[in-house]
């Protein structure tokens, strides 16, 4: 990332600091009122590095609001199975107000059933169907922490999308899926693209706002930005780059996320404010 670009940047830092401390005072609250602290559970199958940096900087983040974490920890050869019964564990546990399976999960092991087996209730993260389906047809549920976060950051910086062309690049179903019910729900007009997209660059020159998420190191060129548009990356890849060309996407660009300090502190803020709410509302104190 070049520092001396004057592009506008649309840090996540203070927006999640600002989500953090309110966290930090429910979380007080409940306490106070149930002589318990609100519980988020922790799930992780082997030990992938970063998967387990991950795990420990969320919790260490619970530590710092007063939340209580409890992490389950299960051998890489897990089964199916026996990661459905782990969790199906926590979710009768009323001690357990969210339950995070940390992703992605060894490839022999069927991720969406692990997923599904998070009641709707403690699916803080997010990343249950039913909690999918509550999302995009507006009801009540946890919307997925990064592409709500993503909308908190538009918001934040007073990015309005209603009316706007929003182009969405991914079609994970715990981000780019997730990320344009969110944006259709702000009257956005919504086109998602993928790796079977064709001629994806003229697509993206015509987004007012570009969302990339497509897990590959500077994968969205500055080329493509449409001069003045709102560039959001939700890329994370080894030394610190994100899945947009800083540096071009900087000479174009009307507001531009950087990685790290962007979407990542949002995503983590959400989850936390997630867990709060999902404490709250099992204690039926809302």
């Amino acid at each position: 990332m070049a520092e001396t670009l004057d592009v506008p940047l649309m840090s996540g830092t203070g927006p999640a600091r600002e989500i953090m401390a309110r966290v930090a005072e429910r979380a007080a609250r409940f306490e106070q009122r149930t002589g318990e602290k609100p519980c988020l559970a922790t799930v992780l199958v082997g030990d992938d590095p970063a998967s387990a940096t991950y795990v420990r900087m969320k919790r260490n983040r619970c530590a710092k609001l007063g939340i209580e974490s409890r992490h389950v920890p299960l051998p890489a050869a897990t089964t199916t199975e026996a990661l459905v019964a782990a969790i199906s564990e926590l979710a009768d546990d009323p001690a357990v107000h969210g339950i995070l399976l940390q992703h992605p999960v060894p490839g022999h092991i069927d991720e969406r059933a692990a997923f599904d087996a998070i009641p709707v209730g403690k699916d803080v993260d997010g990343v249950g169907s039913s909690s999918f389906a509550a999302m995009a047809f507006g009801r009540d549920g946890f919307a997925s922490c990064t592409p709500a976060g993503i909308i908190r950051l538009l918001d934040a910086y007073g990015v309005d999308p209603s009316g706007k062309h929003a182009v969405v690049i991914g079609r994970s179903p715990i981000l780019g899926k997730p990320m344009a019910m969110l944006l259709l729900a702000r009257d956005a007009t919504v086109t998602v693209c993928h790796s079977k997209t064709g001629d994806l660059p003229s697509i993206v020159r015509t987004a007012d706002i570009v969302v990339a998420a497509v897990g590959k190191p500077e994968f969205v060129r500055g080329e493509w930005i449409k001069p003045g548009a709102v560039v959001v990356d939700a890329g994370y890849n080894e030394g610190n780059v994100g899945d947009v060309a800083f540096d071009e996407a900087a000479t174009r660009a009307g507001l531009l996320t950087p990685v790290p300090g962007g979407v990542g502190p949002m995503t983590i803020a959400l989850l936390m404010e997630q867990t709060i709410e999902a404490a709250f509302r099992q204690a039926r104190l809302l």
